[in-house]
C-alpha cells in the first residue's frame, strides 16, 4: 500500500528564452542561467521523474504505477493510460517571448506522432509590468490569409495579445496558436505530451547563428483559424475552499486558499490529486505522514487516499485531478 504524499526532484530545462525566476523566486537549485521550465512530475519519455522522498525515493513513476496501478492513480484511469502517468505537471518563466505555437488534438497527435493531443492550462503566479500572452488570432482567418500573413512576415499583426497579472489563469485548447510573453512566471498543467508546432519564433537564433525549426506544414491542418474567445477562466477565491477554474476531459483544476486547518475528503475520487503550491508553504498530512510544500513546489497524493489535512498560516494552492 502506498500511502504518504510523494514528491519528485524537479526536471529543469534550459531554453532559449528562459530565466531565473525559477531559481529566485521559486528557489529550485540551479545556477543556470537559461531554465524556462520545470517540469515537476512527467512521464514523457526521456524526462520520467523521479520520487525524492518517503519509502519510494529513487522510484520512476511509471515504475510506481506499474507496482501500485490504481491504488496510485484511480482504476480509470489506470484502464485508460496504463502504466503512463496522464498529466504533465510544469512551473514555466519566460525570460523573453516563446514562439507562436499550437498543438494538436489527439487524432491528429496520434495518427503523426502515436502521441497524445496537448490541451493545457495556465495560471499567473508572477508577470512584470506589461507582460502579455498571445492567445488566439485577433480576426477569423482562413488558410490562404494566414499562409500570406506568415509568408510576408506580418503574422504578428493579427495576433491576439492579452495583459496578465498574478492569479489570471487562461485555457487553452488544441489548435489556438498561442505564445508566453516575456516576464510571465507561471504554473501549467497540461496532457502527457511533449508535441508543439512552432509557427513564428520573431526571427531569433541561436548561440551558433541558426534559426529553431518551424512546422509550417504540420501547423497548416491543426490551427484553428476560428476567433474564439472562450480562454479566459474566472473562479472564487473563497478561503478553505476549493473553487474549479476549469474542468475538461483530461483534468480538473480547482483554486485552494487555506489558512490554518483544513480537511480534504476525497473517498468518492477515483484519481490522484496533484497539488502545486503557487503561493505561501502548507503542510499536508495523510494519516502519520506529513510533507512540507512551499511556493514552487509540487507533490501527487496517491488515489487510494480517502482523507487528508492540509495545515498554512497562509497558502495558494492548485488542486488537479482527473
Amino acid at each position: 500500500m502506498i500511502n504518504y504524499p510523494i514528491k519528485f526532484h524537479p526536471i529543469l530545462q534550459d531554453k532559449i528564452w528562459g530565466g531565473n525566476k525559477l531559481k529566485t523566486i521559486l528557489n529550485k537549485n540551479t545556477n543556470r542561467e537559461n531554465v524556462g521550465e520545470s517540469w515537476e512530475i512527467s512521464g514523457v519519455e526521456g524526462n520520467i521523474s523521479v520520487v525524492s522522498n518517503g519509502t519510494e525515493a529513487g522510484k520512476k513513476i511509471d515504475d510506481l504505477i506499474a507496482e501500485y496501478k490504481a491504488e496510485l492513480v484511480g482504476n480509470k484511469i489506470y484502464e485508460q493510460f496504463g502504466n503512463d502517468f496522464p498529466l504533465l505537471i510544469k512551473f514555466i518563466d519566460a525570460r523573453t517571448d516563446l514562439s507562436v505555437q499550437l498543438h494538436p488534438n489527439d487524432e491528429l497527435a496520434k495518427q503523426r506522432h502515436n502521441s497524445f493531443g496537448k490541451t493545457e492550462m495556465w495560471y499567473i503566479m508572477q508577470a512584470d509590468e506589461g507582460s502579455k500572452l498571445n492567445i488566439g488570432f485577433k480576426k477569423e482567418l482562413d488558410k490562404r490569409e494566414y499562409i500570406d500573413y506568415l509568408e510576408s512576415g506580418k503574422i504578428t499583426e493579427v495576433l491576439n495579445f492579452e495583459e496578465v497579472k498574478k492569479g489570471d489563469s487562461v485555457f487553452i485548447n488544441t489548435g489556438k496558436v498561442h505564445a508566453i510573453g516575456g516576464g510571465i512566471l507561471l504554473a501549467e498543467i497540461q496532457q502527457t505530451s511533449d508535441i508543439t508546432y512552432r509557427i513564428y519564433d520573431w526571427d531569433r537564433v541561436d548561440s551558433d547563428g541558426n534559426s529553431r525549426e518551424l512546422h509550417t506544414a504540420l501547423a497548416l491542418d491543426a490551427i484553428d483559424f476560428e476567433k474564439k474567445d472562450d480562454y479566459w477562466l474566472s473562479y472564487d477565491k473563497k478561503t478553505n475552499t476549493s473553487s474549479k477554474i476549469a474542468s475538461c476531459d483530461y483534468f480538473t483544476t480547482n483554486f485552494l486558499p487555506v489558512e490554518g486547518q483544513l480537511e480534504k475528503d476525497y473517498s468518492n475520487l477515483d484519481s490522484f490529486v496533484v497539488y502545486m503550491c503557487v503561493d505561501g508553504a502548507a503542510e499536508i498530512s495523510i494519516g502519520e505522514h506529513a510533507e512540507k510544500i512551499k511556493k514552487g513546489e509540487s507533490l501527487l497524493v496517491p488515489a487510494n487516499t480517502k482523507k487528508l489535512q492540509i495545515k498554512a498560516q497562509k497558502a495558494e494552492l492548485l488542486e488537479v485531478y482527473i
